[in-house]
């Protein structure tokens, strides 16, 4: 995928209107430049993402400077989305857009390619982890906001993105950006504390999709699972029959599941093995605002406390 450079002719044109902003005054400049906003009274530049975890990471970043938005919708599937006409129209008039990358978004390339927006890869200095198994085998694993570790490259990489879109507030960008890894930081610690003490045998978590190899790194616990990226089919005999394999010789006291995805598959192989169906793991995308995950660090916190209470019963 071909990343655009950030000093591109639409970004000089959006930074050459953030700058007049600040002396011409907001609302001349707008009148006269602005591109169609999907709320007609927010005369802030627009950035766009490719799901909603990262418009929430981008708002944090941003604060009041940017209107943060994401492509696809709470609750949808992210891998295989089909953008629309509205997509199209609405991200012609972005200052940027922002990517996971790591081949997460496999819609994105066709998508940037006609769009011609410019864009920033969020994932920019991550080691990536290699999918196991299936036909993505050595691919890399694109869930690494899953990691509160590799999360804060994530907002590094926002900031730096913003910074160099609007240098003037460049300041208020990394400021945000280190208020708000340090709340990211502190899941992760309560979450690697949390699961200290699990025995060495029993050191294991086990979801539907592959989506947890960077937490599972950080915590250092393995990885089981039905398929290694989603797909549209459930489970088949053979990834069901693998899986309660693995729950049995870990002795797995729960097993969990994505929210995008059917559970069916995941509460055979609890019944298979005696394991607890634990819950639901949120993922790929926030709920909605009245839904348990409507920020990002709402997901990690929510997952967090569902992977301990399933593995350690508190």
């Amino acid at each position: 995928m071909t990343n655009f450079p950030l000093r591109s002719p639409k970004v000089r044109f959006w930074r050459t209107l953030i700058a007049a902003t600040a002396t011409m005054g907001i609302a001349a400049v707008v009148a006269c430049s602005a591109p169609a906003a999907s709320d007609a009274d927010d005369e802030r530049p627009l950035v766009l993402t490719t799901f909603t975890v990262l418009a929430d990471m981008g708002q944090n970043v941003a604060g009041d400077h940017f209107r943060v938005e994401s492509i696809t919708k709470p609750g949808a599937e992210i891998h295989g989305y089909e953008p629309t006409p509205s997509d199209m129209r609405t991200a012609e008039n972005a200052a940027l857009i922002l990517d996971n990358g790591l081949g997460l978004e496999s819609w994105f390339e066709r998508f940037v390619t006609t769009v011609r927006a410019p864009h920033a890869v969020v994932t920019e200095g991550i080691e990536p982890i290699a999918i196991r198994g299936g036909e993505y085998e050595g691919q890399a694993n694109p869930h690494a906001w899953m990691s509160p570790t590799d999360a804060q490259v994530y907002v590094d990489n926002i900031a730096h993105a913003f910074a160099d879109l609007d240098p003037a507030n460049s300041e208020d960008f990394y400021r945000n950006a280190e208020s708000y890894k340090t709340e990211i930081a502190a899941i992760g610690d309560d979450l690697v504390s949390a699961l200290a003490e699990l025995p060495e045998g029993q050191r294991a978590l086990v979801t539907c999709e592959g989506a947890f190899s960077y937490l599972t790194r950080d915590t250092g616990l393995q990885e089981g699972y039905l398929w290694a990226v989603n797909q549209e089919q459930e489970g088949t005999p053979r990834q069901v029959a693998d899986l309660v394999n693995f729950v049995r010789s870990n002795n797995v006291p729960a097993v969990f599941c994505e929210s995008t995805v059917s559970d069916r598959a995941q509460r055979q192989v609890a019944r298979e093995t005696g394991a607890e169906f634990g819950g639901v793991l949120y993922v790929d995308s926030l709920s909605g605002p009245d839904g348990p995950v409507p920020t990002y660090l709402d997901l990690l916190r929510h997952s967090a406390d569902v992977i301990v209470e399933g593995l350690t019963g508190s």
